[in-house]
Formats: structure tokens, C-alpha cells, sequence
């Protein structure tokens, strides 16, 4: 067996799970772990779903558990989220290789900046409309779930954005209501992408175990300013990546 996939794969999915625990941002660096190990796109989506499926249980199971969701708006989300991450796996299983490849040098870089600039403070809003936060609940986890089930990296982050700063949720409730989605995009596109023969099980339950990893280290740590780690984790790895790819190995 050629350990060293494994020896890029389980440090780069700990520190996807310790940046995601931090501030988000983990599926930027743990995506691009296993292209680095050397699977092609289709693959390297496919495994970083299971991979990264296991820290959202976690965590997802962590704020339900203290109440932290809103149930109204929940299941709609999730639902949605559901039918948006299966169309989105769907059209992943018939884009081109060659394809997926250009997007990528488009897509990594504009969610990295997305991530990494979105330092502002979200105002919540107690006159906001029930409806039209429902309305903007449900269009967002479905073009969002699309998106991850697509593609992945940024969703949580892109959620968040849409439940704080659209529907003008509080930030508690709206992290449980992201994990909840994002849970239920991650379980659709797994679930349809298992029998693809595109997800290498050996490479995804070990950054599953190493993602675990990170987010029980990253949630148990008191950190301020942990942009300071995510920055320089996400701009190394992305850099790599970009290496990699130009060089065509």
C-alpha cells in the first residue's frame, strides 16, 4: 500500500476539521487534500463527502442537542436542501473531468476570498418578516445545497451568510439551522455519489477519522483571532493545490 496519500491526506483533513471548528472554511483545505493525494476531481468531491460528512454529524448533533435551531424554518431547509444537493450530485456525475478541472481554478480562489473576508458582525432583526425569513430560508438551502452537492467547499459559510444576513437570523440559531442543511446536502450527495464507484473509502474514512480529529480539538480550544491560523492553513494549501495542477502531475 502506498502510504504517502495517506501521509498528505489525514494531517490536511485534521487541520480542515481545526479550521472548520475555528471559523469555517475547512472544506477549502480538505477538498484539496485529496486532489494533492492524487484523485481526480469526480473522486476527490466524491471522498471529501465522506470525509467531511462526519464532523457535520458531530457538530450538527452538538447544537441540537442545546436547542440551537429553529424547527419552523428547519424543516423546510432541509428538505430543499435535500432535492437541491441530489440535483447538484446528479450534474456533478455528468460534468467532464476536463471541466470540473477549469471550474476549480475559478471556484477555490473566489470562495477562499469569500471566507476569508467576511469578518463583519451580522445584525439580528426582530421585526423581520416570518414569511419572508421562511421565503429566504428555503430558496438559499436549495440553491446552496445544490451548490454542495455539486461542488461542497464554503457551503456552511455561505449559509451562514444567507440566514444572518438576508433572513436576518440570530447567529446561534442560524449555525444550528446551517448544520441541520448542511447535514441533510452532505447526506443527499453522499448518498448519491456512493454507488458512483467514484468515492475511495480507504482515503475518505481516514480523513474522516482525522477531520473528527480537528473538530474535537478545534470546538475543545479558546482561541482569539483564529483567522490567524485559518489564513495562512487555507492560502499554503491552496497554493499547493494550484502547483499541482498547472504542473499537470
Amino acid at each position: 500500500m502506498n502510504l504517502i496519500p495517506f501521509l498528505i491526506i489525514c494531517p490536511l483533513t485534521f487541520l480542515a476539521g481545526l479550521v472548520d471548528a475555528i471559523g469555517g472554511g475547512g472544506g477549502l483545505i480538505s477538498l484539496p487534500a485529496f486532489l494533492l493525494a492524487g484523485l481526480p476531481p469526480h473522486a476527490a468531491i466524491a471522498t471529501n463527502k465522506l470525509s467531511s460528512s462526519v464532523g457535520t454529524t458531530v457538530s450538527t448533533v452538538r447544537y441540537c442537542k442545546n436547542g440551537f435551531f429553529n424547527r419552523v424554518l428547519a424543516i423546510p431547509g432541509i428538505l430543499l436542501a435535500l432535492c437541491g444537493s441530489f440535483l447538484g450530485a446528479r450534474l456533478l456525475l455528468h460534468t467532464d473531468d476536463a471541466v470540473l478541472k477549469k471550474m476549480m481554478m475559478i471556484i477555490l480562489p473566489v470562495v477562499a476570498v469569500i471566507v476569508l473576508l467576511d469578518k463583519k458582525e451580522p445584525e439580528y432583526d426582530h421585526s423581520f418578516p416570518t414569511s419572508k425569513r421562511m421565503i429566504i430560508v428555503c430558496i438559499s438551502a436549495f440553491i446552496i445545497g445544490l451548490y454542495d452537492g455539486f461542488y461542497g467547499p464554503g457551503t456552511g459559510t455561505f449559509l451562514l451568510l444567507a440566514l444572518t444576513r438576508l433572513a436576518h437570523m440570530d447567529v446561534r440559531t442560524a449555525s444550528g439551522n446551517v448544520k441541520l442543511i448542511n447535514l441533510s446536502s452532505n447526506a443527499a450527495a453522499l448518498a448519491t455519489l456512493l454507488f458512483s464507484g467514484y468515492i475511495n473509502a480507504a482515503y475518505g474514512l481516514a480523513g474522516a477519522v482525522f477531520c473528527l480529529a480537528g473538530h474535537y480539538l478545534g470546538s475543545g480550544l479558546v482561541i482569539k483571532n483564529g483567522s490567524r491560523i485559518v489564513r495562512p492553513v487555507i492560502i499554503l494549501v491552496l497554493i499547493l493545490l494550484f502547483i499541482k495542477v498547472i504542473s499537470g502531475n
